[in-house]
């Protein structure tokens, strides 16, 4: 496995990564590769800070089962409960081409839904449906807006389609940050400071990257052939996404606006592998946890990834990916794997047959090109399953 990220960093395919891998839940493989930062010869390590991006959705989905273990909702309460904009919301018409057709809700999207993709949201960067167009004309991830305003802009939008029919990547875990600040009765970045981060001791993980600590932030990096992302050569990605990582701002994504370290995220994924405890600290019940990695698709739908994810044979849990049969070059015990990653390239798995955990942190941007993350994957089964 080793010698495969190798080569990656040396075709000029990666700037560098990281990486950490648990069996029964203790670290037993730590490794780097290449530089945080290729003009400087910046090294990376365990507290080299990254854009975790889509990451984010595992910790967002875990705050919002801290509260559904107070009481706070219920998993089939409509989402119109606690977000009464979303009343009378109206939906397009299967096959339109023109988001003005539309038409009314069958059913209610509820927290459920929501929370696994199929409460009829998009996300507007990937053009997956005719409301995208919307999405981008209203800057729905507008980082000088709050969360709050976020939501009152996707409410006067219609859902791209009905609640329950299908899986569609989507800002819906963002929705679900402003639930948690509703639920939880503060700032959603305070929340998660307050119940994961500190409990868990993951000090680098937060909204924005300090001043004093911008030098450990990696650089971020995009092929300088877009046409053709896997020949050689990287450039510079511009630090535009979500309004850049270096200063706070009003738009504490739930989805996506998470920078940390390796070693941070590693003690949440412990969390995880452990049925919500790490140390002293019980985060989550274990019958949380299980519920997470719990198929909450309907009979027949799969998760249908945009762009060039490859994601097959795969159905969705709350805020989880789950593996229902393995890779090619995967063993058996990859199925019922556990896992999501982020745009920028951090991807992190649980296999529970196996008893293995591993994360792989780079900054390529876009990162989901599956021959790095499925390469690394199909290495570590064959050296520790």
């Amino acid at each position: 496995m080793h010698t495969a990220m190798q080569d990656f960093v040396d075709r000029g395919l990666l700037a560098g990564a990281i990486s950490v891998i648990l069996k029964d839940n203790r670290i037993i493989d730590k490794k780097a590769w290449g530089f945080a930062d290729t003009a400087s010869k910046t090294e990376i390590h365990d507290n080299t800070i990254f854009r975790i991006f889509s990451n984010t959705k595992i910790i967002t989905s875990v705050a919002a089962m801290t509260l559904y273990e107070d009481g706070k909702f219920s998993l089939d309460d409509p989402v119109e409960k606690y977000l009464p904009q979303f009343k009378n919301i109206r939906v397009l018409k299967k096959g339109a081409t023109d988001p003005a057709e539309t038409e009314g809700l069958q059913t209610l999207p509820t927290i459920r839904q929501l929370m696994s993709h199929q409460a009829g949201i998009s996300y507007g960067i990937f053009s997956e449906s005719p409301v995208d167009t919307l999405y981008n004309e209203c800057e729905i991830l507008d980082p000088h807006s709050t969360l709050s305003e976020m939501v009152d802009k996707l409410a006067r939008l219609p859902l791209a389609f009905q609640p329950g029919t299908r899986f569609q990547y989507s800002i819906s875990t963002d929705v679900l940050a402003r639930l948690v600040e509703i639920w939880s009765g503060g700032p959603f970045d305070k929340y998660l400071s307050e119940n994961i981060f500190v409990p868990l001791g993951m000090a680098d993980t937060g909204f924005h990257v300090p001043e004093i600590e911008h030098g450990r932030l990696a650089t971020n990096y995009v092929p300088k052939n877009p046409l053709d992302p896997m020949s050689p050569g990287l450039a510079v990605a511009p630090e535009d996404i979500l309004g850049g990582f270096l200063k706070p701002k009003a738009l504490c994504s739930g989805g996506a606006g998470l920078v940390s370290t390796i070693a941070d995220y590693t003690r949440f994924i412990q969390m995880l592998v452990s049925e919500g405890n790490l140390g002293n600290v019980q985060l989550l019940k274990p019958e949380t946890v299980a519920l997470m990695h719990t198929n909450q698709l309907p009979e027949g739908i799969e998760v249908q990834c945009p762009a060039d994810w490859f994601m097959p044979n795969t159905v969705f849990g709350l805020g989880l990916a789950i593996k229902r049969a393995p890779l090619e070059g995967e063993p058996v015990e990859a199925i019922d794997e556990f896992h999501w990653g982020g745009l920028a390239g951090t991807h992190t798995w649980i296999s529970p047959r196996a008893g293995i955990a591993a994360l792989i942190f780079t900054q390529r941007f876009p990162g989901f090109h599956h021959e790095f993350s499925h390469e690394f994957k199909r290495q570590v089964y064959k050296a520790v399953g």
